[in-house]
């Protein structure tokens, strides 16, 4: 008989580092029960993502650029999305198992470096084949890094606050954006676009500086730290697959790869549908991005604190219908009509943003602690690998029904998120344990 005793319910009314947790009411309550401790480490994970959007961003930014440099067509620009999502579900993954063995902040800190190097090595890419592999290799680090800091934070948020805390992580991704799109604005108006593209690849080196800051302040959280050394059960993906949490992997994967099926759709071609399609320059593209961004970086916040009101079931079946609608509206826009393709700009960010906002939560939630970096890692990242197919499938169709016909196919996706929430239990309230 096994002499190790069980896991412990991890709650955060106690953190070692600290004497009387900070009242937690108020609009800014969440972010006090955090912590010291937690606040740092809510600013690494936050930084991370934030800067994984902006390296991310530099691809779908740069397409039109790219695809005029290398002579591409529709199919091989969209295979450049695919191979990063597909790329990042093996280093998620990785990422996952790596937290649960040796801890939170060391696989986010690798992960965060990851991606760095093989971004600014895009940037240096001498033809089609090669910065395709070095995207598929900055998918490596891309894959891992919401993980593993979504983790992080959870650890130390208490389960009154855990939706609105992981929310305002993810709003880190519209941060990044907007930085990626500014800096696309200035790069491509001041600089030829057979240049422009490399420059926006190498300003990806950013994100070493937050490496630096990390590795002196941010720590994983005390009670999670000792809950991982305690049992007897390490990350492994074995584990996840076991009659008790099969089920859950299976659905979760599902409603991950619907969400971010529609979601990466979006993501990848709206730039190329606005300057192609529409007819926008760089800077009226990026205008319209503005409010783009603008919608997603509000529904991100105001999906995290849904999910903490309505649960985190209620809160994605509602973005996941109003999502479809918006892709549906935008995509049919007529000609001509730029304004109402700007005013709708905002909503579809919104609601294709408030839907990840439950993710940090959910995902964390459905896993205890040994497991939950692979649980984690595993599920949101299959969902980026399977869900690749639906950027690459609107690559290929864009040349027959044009970019915006195409981009109803990610609507798909949505309905596919809305029925794997059959499947998984409420989890709104839960300790994580």
């Amino acid at each position: 008989m096994s002499t190790t005793p069980p896991p412990q319910a991890l709650t955060t009314d106690a953190h070692p580092s600290t004497t009387e947790r900070p009242a937690d009411d108020g609009a800014l309550g969440w972010f006090r029960a955090l912590g010291p401790r937690g606040r740092s480490a809510f600013a690494g994970a936050f930084g991370g993502y934030a800067l994984d959007s902006y390296d991310y961003f530099t691809l779908p930014l740069s397409m039109v650029a790219l695809a005029a440099y290398f002579g591409l067509d529709s199919g091989q620009t969209g295979l450049f999305t695919t191979v990063t999502l597909v790329v990042s579900a093996v280093g998620g993954a990785l990422a996952g198992v790596f937290a649960d063995r040796v801890g939170r902040v060391k696989a986010l800190m690798i992960t965060v470096i990851t991606y760095a190097v093989f971004t600014v090595a895009c940037g240096f890419a001498p033809n089609y084949e090669t910065l395709l592999v070095f995207r598929a290799l900055q998918g490596l680090g891309f894959g891992g890094e919401w993980a593993v800091g979504a983790i992080l934070v959870a650890e130390y948020a208490s389960s009154k606050h855990r939706g609105r805390t992981l929310g305002a992580i993810q709003s880190s991704w519209a941060v990044g954006w907007a930085l990626a799109a500014i800096m696309y604005t200035l790069v491509f108006s001041f600089l030829d676009d057979d240049l422009a593209w490399r420059v926006m690849f190498w300003t990806g080196a950013l994100p070493a500086l937050l490496v630096v800051w990390m590795r002196r302040r941010v720590q994983d959280a005390p009670e999670a730290v000792a809950v991982r050394e305690q049992s007897s059960q390490k990350g492994s993906f074995t584990a996840i697959f076991k009659p008790g949490l099969l089920r859950t992997t299976i659905f979760a994967g599902l409603l991950s790869t619907g969400v971010q099926g529609g979601y990466y759709t979006l993501a990848t071609w709206v730039p190329t549908y606005l300057k192609s399609e529409r007819g926008l320059s760089v800077v009226g593209t990026g205008g319209y991005l503005t409010f783009l961004i603008s919608g997603a970086f509000l529904g991100y916040l105001t999906g995290g604190y849904l999910t903490d009101r309505l649960g985190r079931r209620r809160n994605i079946w509602l973005f996941a219908l109003l999502s479809a609608v918006c892709i549906l509206a935008y995509a049919n826009i007529p000609s001509g009509a730029n304004t109402l393709l700007l005013v709708l700009g905002f909503p579809l960010g919104f609601c294709m943003s408030a839907i990840f906002s439950g993710f940090g939560s959910y995902l964390s939630e459905l896993y205890p602690t040994a497991v939950r970096g692979t649980g984690q890692g595993f599920t949101y990242n299959t969902g980026r690998a399977v869900g690749a197919i639906f950027p690459t499938t609107v690559g290929f169709l864009a040349d027959s029904w044009g970019v915006g016909g195409a981009l109803v196919f990610g609507a798909i996706g949505y309905g596919i998120a809305a029925l794997a929430l059959l499947g998984l239990p409420e989890t709104r309230g839960k300790e994580l344990t």
